[in-house]
Parts: structure tokens; C-alpha cells; sequence
């Protein structure tokens, strides 16, 4: 996924947070929502958000997190084509309410079920990237190959995340670090790892090496034990992805 050189790399990271900070930016506007509002909502600068609509600032996991939760969208929805749609993404068969799962009506339809290697769509955050292994919004699972580069985190140390659902996660290579409330694992190539998100956590990379994974977020946006108007004190995963 690299580039030919450094200079072909720099161009993709631009072009692909260009892409994200149009998308908040959609989103925000189809909620008629100030940029000055976002950002007290998520504890940044107004500033910065506007850095990042314009695709010259990349957020950190946890403030991208943030950021969609307080638009009422989904990282589905941000990473592929329905980031304005104020939480419907772009998957069909949308959900009745805001806790409607799987057993509460009929599952959505799958239109497209492949998806090649070489057209996943992509964010870039600081030092992370997610791309979404599905063609469609799956409005149940977020299926994502995550890259955590050397020195990355999902968040600060002092501002674990915390949100619905529960994870799954799959190390293809390199080494990740996951806290999960009071206890630290080091994954290594081969290794994986389950947990409630409802637990704090963090991901991080203190290695030299960089990692590579595969990650499953099962039913964050469903959970019941999640509000649909979470706090936004958190850098993180609000009552959404």
C-alpha cells in the first residue's frame, strides 16, 4: 500500500485526508452544525477542525472517533460515500430506531460482496490507517485491515476509550500492545485477542516494526448499554462505532 517513493506516498496521504476532512465536513453541514460547535462538542480547537475539513490535519483514532460521534454518523459511513447521511451510511436496509438489530426486523441487503485488495477504502489518521474490508456499510460489524505505525497509539495513555460492542482482533505482523482495563497483552503475528468495549482500552505501537491487523467491532452501534447521546469528554468511540 506504500507508494513508488516518499514523494508518491506524501501524495496519497494528502489525497486521503482531503477525502476525510470533505466527509466531516458533509457531515457536519448536513447537520447544520457549526465548526465551532463540533469542536467544543469533541474538546478540540475550532481551528483544528477546520484543519481537518481541509485536509491539512490528520486526528488522532481516538478524536476521529469523537468527531463522527458527536455528527451521529459512523466510521462506515466517513470512510465510504454516506458521510452526510447522519448515521445511515451507505448500506441498505436502514435500521428501525436507534437499537434495532439484526433480530428486531430483516438483516440489510448485501448488494456488492467482494471487495478487492486494491480498492478498499482508506483512512489516514496520525501514524494509523483503517480500511474497510467491505464494499457496503455493514451496519452490524465493522470488518477493517488497521495499520498501527512504530510510536502510534489509538489514543493518550490517559484517555483510554470506552464504547459498545465487542471486539475481535487478528495480528497479520509486526507486534500491537492492547490494554484492556487493568491488563497489558503484546500481540505478535498470529496471535488475537477479544474483549467487551465497554472495558477501557488502548492500542498502541511501541515497536520498531510496524503492525498490521485485521479487527472486528461487533454490534457498537446496537449495544444498549450505550445512550444515544454519549458524553464527549472521551477522545473516543462513542454510543456508535
Amino acid at each position: 500500500m506504500a507508494g513508488v517513493n516518499g514523494a508518491d506516498d506524501a501524495t496519497t496521504a494528502e489525497q486521503n485526508g482531503t477525502e476525510l476532512g470533505r466527509r466531516i465536513r458533509a457531515a457536519r453541514e448536513a447537520k447544520d452544525m457549526s465548526v465551532r460547535e463540533l469542536a467544543r462538542r469533541v474538546d478540540v480547537s475550532a481551528s483544528f477542525v477546520s484543519q481537518v475539513e481541509r485536509g491539512k490535519a490528520n486526528p488522532s483514532v481516538g478524536t476521529l472517533y469523537s468527531l463522527v460521534g458527536a455528527l451521529g454518523t459512523s466510521i462506515d459511513a466517513i470512510i465510504g460515500t454516506g458521510a452526510a447521511e447522519g448515521g445511515g451510511g451507505t448500506g441498505h436496509g436502514v435500521r428501525q430506531g436507534p437499537h434495532a438489530g439484526p433480530l428486531a426486523g430483516s438483516w440489510p441487503r448485501i448488494d456488492a460482496p467482494f471487495q478487492s485488495a486494491s480498492g478498499r477504502r482508506r483512512v489516514q489518521m496520525s501514524g494509523v490507517a483503517w480500511e474497510r474490508l467491505t464494499q457496503d456499510d455493514d451496519p452490524y460489524v465493522d470488518f477493517l485491515h488497521v495499520e498501527y505505525a512504530p510510536g502510534s497509539a489509538s489514543c493518550r495513555e490517559d484517555d483510554v476509550m470506552r464504547h459498545g460492542g465487542r471486539e475481535y482482533g487478528h495480528v497479520v505482523s509486526g507486534r500491537l500492545q492492547v490494554q484492556v482495563g487493568f491488563e497489558t497483552y503484546v500481540l505478535g503475528p498470529g496471535d488475537s485477542i477479544h474483549f467487551d468495549s465497554m472495558t477501557p482500552h488502548r492500542l498502541s505501537n511501541p515497536f520498531d516494526e510496524a503492525c498490521t491487523a485485521v479487527w472486528f467491532v461487533l454490534a457498537r452501534r446496537d449495544d444498549e448499554r450505550v445512550g444515544t447521546s454519549p458524553r464527549q469528554d472521551s477522545a473516543h468511540l462513542p454510543g456508535m462505532l
